[in-house]
């Protein structure tokens, strides 16, 4: 069960989300021309599904190795050094996630402290902002995995595992 969470987790939430702002739009596409009326929470809802999709994303792109990097040039180095240079990659995103996590619970505490609300549907923008820091713990949790595969492979002289395309 956990370890399909973890092959899996990140492509269903993509999946749910994806097809949630799909859905969404195109009912509200109707509704507009259609109908001559258009709701308030479809276009806000649909904003912020795509805000999670984003950072969930960025995850599974992160677990993949599907991330968007130049590495033409680790093709002609060797397998320790580029393990290496893949694993100081790992290490500055893990640093940079860590950093954007930390500064994104401000926010999103403020929003719970004093009970701001999203302009049109009136609910708690905590649910809104705690997109970030949930999209960046999930990614620090797939950074930790790679370096853990990156460690392995550097002691074992293994080439680096390769990137797993994100969709087929």
């Amino acid at each position: 069960m956990l370890a399909t969470i973890d092959r899996d987790g990140e492509r269903w939430l993509l999946l749910v989300f994806y097809i949630y702002i799909v859905a969404v739009i195109f009912i509200e596409v109707l509704r507009r021309f259609v109908l001559d009326f258009s709701s308030i929470w479809g276009e806000e809802t649909a904003r912020y599904a795509f805000i999670y999709l984003v950072w969930i994303g960025a995850a599974a792109a992160v677990r993949d190795r599907a991330h968007i990097r130049i590495d033409v040039l680790l093709t002609f180095l060797p397998p320790r050094v580029r393990t290496s240079i893949i694993l100081l990659g790992d290490i500055l995103m893990a640093g940079l996630a860590a950093v954007i996590f930390y500064l994104s619970i401000g926010p999103f505490m403020s929003s719970i402290q004093y009970g701001s609300v999203t302009d049109g549907l009136r609910v708690l923008r905590a649910w809104v902002l705690f997109a970030i820091p949930f999209g960046f713990a999930l990614l620090m949790l797939r950074v930790m995995q790679s370096l853990f595969y990156d460690i392995s492979d550097l002691r074992a002289g293994r080439p680096p595992r390769p990137a797993r395309q994100l969709f087929d």
